[in-house]
């Protein structure tokens, strides 16, 4: 007796029940992969201008080394950790200058709508980093100093408007970032190692 074959299995269409499937995950699927500093660019400056003179005072020089370690205004902290905690008051101090100390920014009395004359502070806050800085920590440093604006910005809404700045119209959302700018500046990274 001669022995039967075993019958096939019929495999075409698994191949595009596969390709179907894949496609659904890929599309269904989301992956959380994104982080970026959401920060508009200004527009192109004009070959004739020339930057204005900026006195050491209004200046906040925050450094962050190829190995992680973060300097603020000559000030190193024993850690990273340390200095992250600490950076974001430290921004609010030197930006806000509630004292007005002689050693923190100048401020200039502006007339802004809804706010009336408001001072606004010279400070700019400089960062700078080397090459080998590790993206998350200057991430981190980013998010340090723009919570400090965005904070005192929503200082500025709750004392004035009795809102959260979330909660203000766009005009009155205009008139304190006016009053308080984003002013950070960053410097092109450098090749050495920086805050030594």
């Amino acid at each position: 007796m001669a022995k039967r074959a075993t019958p096939g299995l019929n495999t075409s269409s698994m191949a595009d029940i596969s390709f179907l499937l894949l496609t659904f995950f890929l599309m269904t699927s989301s992956i959380n992969t994104d982080m970026g500093i959401a920060r508009r660019l200004p527009p192109p400056l004009p070959p004739s201008f020339t930057p204005p003179d900026v006195r050491e005072r209004n200046i906040f020089i925050v450094k962050i080394n190829r190995s992680d370690l973060i300097l603020f205004n000559k000030e190193i902290p024993v850690d990273k950790e340390t200095a992250l905690s600490l950076l974001k008051d430290r921004a609010k101090e030197f930006l806000g200058n509630p004292q007005n100390r002689e050693d923190l920014p100048q401020k200039e009395n502006v007339n802004i709508k809804y706010l009336g004359n408001y001072p606004v502070s010279k400070g700019v806050i400089s960062l700078q980093n080397d090459r080998g800085t590790s993206y998350e920590t200057y991430f981190r440093v980013q998010n340090e100093l723009t919570a400090a604006i965005n904070e005192m910005r929503d200082e500025l809404a709750k004392e004035r408007f009795s809102k959260s700045y979330i909660d203000l119209d766009t005009a009155r959302q205009h008139a304190i970032d006016k009053a308080i700018p984003v002013a950070i500046s960053e410097a092109e990274p450098a090749n050495k190692g920086g805050g030594k």
